[in-house]
């Protein structure tokens, strides 16, 4: 994977300002440590960073091919997983190739067809090429938003786009600026934040499965890829057969790498489906065996506590699925300070707060991961498609007339103080994206309302909590330079298995039913039927101290740019109750107490790193 960057003006001479382009592309070297490459010209810059994958030795980008005496500039993001077909397409239409590595075949494949190439990708990829003929920069995202994209304009014809928002506010025309959505985003919407948005005043996010075209006339959007709805013909035994073969299709493809890979390893139904089908491929091609990594927390097995959300700890899980598998495994383990440390540097690699002590976690293990491997696979999106989590199966989240994972915006809102209430309007601004994203469900007549509502928890899962934890995985591993792989975001599995009816997806009254089904044989009965358990957190009683003291410390400086924001007295209140009563999570199933505080230490450490200027809109 990559970091890309680019500006187009086409009232200013570019070439006389390399310098901006240069910075820009400079602060994406976490996502590419291998190497950096400019391309400038009168109204268009590009910057780019790699991260070496495929032919270490070539692909350097910018890429430029000329056809007719004009050139095409490529700056890509990701893998393509076809590559080898399209390669050999392109060749028999006359395409020459220099390289081994999938940007030549992503570059001819524009050349060839255009925007319409598109619809020929599987992979992950975020790219922009540049037309110099026409003068113009075509844009665009992957399906369901695996790789970032993001981009502003102003009034006066100059257009940026990059990878992360950090490079875009290293131009010097723009500021950190944010207004009342964008609060209201932070604060109401928290982590899972509406697609497009990209919090910054006037910085936007390229929404999933989008194209977007720059030229003098200006900026065009359309959508080239959503999820359709239409009635599933194939019966409970032929689906699970063709869920097999997709995933084990889509794994296969996404183990073509020229450096290592390694697999992320839970215990859980997900992670070992992916690494059982590693392990065995690893094995039929004479394969060195295959390396996992699973992450947890210093006295985790000590302060453990079952619940609803969490019924067991991993780590015999994961020795059981290792030995199966006959993988060389590596447990890493972190303390308090640790994490508690890397939320700052969490924020940094986001732009923004995120997902507190569950980001900071997956930041130290990506940077662990990286001293053995540099690309892994990760179970990301099985629960958003096939219906795992436990609000898919709780009639308070279904009947709920909210997000699944916001039933705790009662409690959080609480802790705001009047006026920001006042100004932000947090309940109504949540119902009014909850409605929106309602009113986009491409629905079927003839389901019935138990089908319908099951088809609204998968369509809000997959459009906005899925892209909460793709964006997560991105930030934190590419901030370390690793490159993650995500085989259950392949387009033609979610397509599939969105359209597979609720009772056939649930299975044997089992959540995840059909795929657990269409994983017999691959993994042993046990792990086939354990119950979900999600990425773990620490339960050391110390986070949450350290947290609390952290937070009091700001709420005690009078210069704390947060404290227009909440209500001091509310959070010291709470600051007093014990562990066992933080028991309401405030955003999705796990983040309670010690995520709260460390979420409101990220936004004052953000608006303070970020010199955030508050737009009273």
């Amino acid at each position: 994977m990559c970091g890309i960057t680019g500006w187009i003006d086409w009232n200013t001479d570019l070439t006389k300002q390399p310098i901006v382009i240069e910075n820009m592309t400079e602060t994406l070297k976490p996502r590419g440590p291998g190497a950096a490459g400019t391309w400038i010209t009168s109204h268009c810059a590009l910057g780019h960073r790699r991260l070496c994958v495929i032919d270490p030795e070539n692909g350097k980008q910018p890429m430029i091919r000329k056809l007719d005496g004009f050139s095409y500039v490529l700056v890509y993001n990701g893998e393509l997983y076809n590559a080898p077909e399209l390669r050999h397409e392109l060749q028999v239409r006359g395409h020459p190739f220099h390289t081994t590595c999938d940007t030549e075949v992503l570059l001819n494949a524009y050349i060839e067809w255009g925007p319409d190439c598109l619809d020929r990708l599987n992979g992950i990829f975020a790219f922009g090429i540049w037309n110099e003929k026409k003068q113009s920069m075509f844009l665009a995202r992957d399906r369901v938003g695996v790789k970032p994209l993001f981009y502003t304009q102003d009034n006066n014809g100059m257009y940026l786009f990059a990878s992360e928002p950090k490079a875009i506010l290293t131009h010097p025309k723009v500021k950190a600026e944010v207004g009342r959505e964008g609060f209201a985003e932070i604060f109401a919407i928290g982590p899972a934040r509406t697609p497009g948005h990209g919090i910054y005043h006037n910085l936007f996010e390229l929404k999933p499965g989008c194209c977007m075209t720059i030229d003098r006339n200006g900026l065009q959007i359309r959508t080239y890829w959503q999820l359709r709805s239409r009635e599933h013909e194939d019966n409970l035994e032929t689906t699970a057969v063709h869920v097999k073969a997709l995933l084990q299709d889509t794994v296969e493809r996404q183990l073509v790498s020229d450096v290592p890979i390694c697999s992320l390893l839970s215990g859980g139904l997900d992670s070992s489906a992916l690494t059982s089908i590693a392990s065995d491929y690893y094995r039929s091609h004479q394969l060195e065996p295959l390396h996992t990594y699973s992450v947890d927390y210093v006295d985790n097995d000590k302060h453990f506590k079952e619940s609803a959300f969490q019924p067991n700890a991993d780590a015999p899980w994961i020795r059981r699925m290792s030995a199966y598998a006959g993988t060389i495994h590596h447990d890493i383990t972190f303390d308090t300070p640790e994490l508690a440390d890397a939320l700052r540097d969490v924020v940094l690699a986001r732009d923004l707060p995120g997902m507190a002590d569950v980001d900071a976690s997956l930041l130290l293990f990506c940077r662990e991961i990286k001293k053995g491997a540099t690309v892994a696979i990760s179970g990301e999106a099985a629960d958003e498609i096939f219906g795992g989590y436990p609000w898919f199966h709780r009639e308070d989240a279904l009947q709920a007339n909210t997000f699944p994972w916001a039933l705790g915006t009662k409690g959080r809102v609480n802790l705001f103080s009047a006026d920001f209430n006042a100004w932000i309007q947090p309940t109504q601004y949540v119902a009014d994206r909850y409605e929106e994203a309602l009113a986009e469900v491409p629905r079927l007549a003839s389901e019935n309302a138990t089908e319908a509502r099951m088809r609204e928890m998968s369509y809000l899962n997959i459009t906005r909590f899925m892209p909460t934890l793709l964006d997560r995985k991105d930030r934190m591993s590419m901030a370390s330079g690793l490159e993650v792989r995500v085989p259950f975001c392949d387009h033609r599995l979610i397509e599939y298995v969105w359209n597979i009816p609720w009772e056939m997806k649930n299975a044997g009254n089992r959540a995840k039913g059909i795929l657990r089904q269409a994983l017999e044989g691959i993994l042993p009965y046990e792990v086939l039927t354990r119950r979900k358990s999600p990425y773990p957190k620490t339960h050391n009683p110390n986070y949450l101290d350290a947290m609390k003291s952290r937070v009091l410390d700001i709420l005690d400086d009078p210069s704390s740019p947060i404290l227009p924001f909440v209500d001091a007295k509310k959070i010291r209140k709470l600051a007093d109750l014990d562990a066992s009563e933080f028991n309401m999570p405030w955003f999705g199933q796990l983040m309670t107490g010690p995520q709260l505080f460390a979420y409101l230490y990220q936004v004052d450490y953000w608006l303070r790193e970020y010199k955030v200027t508050t737009l009273t809109d």
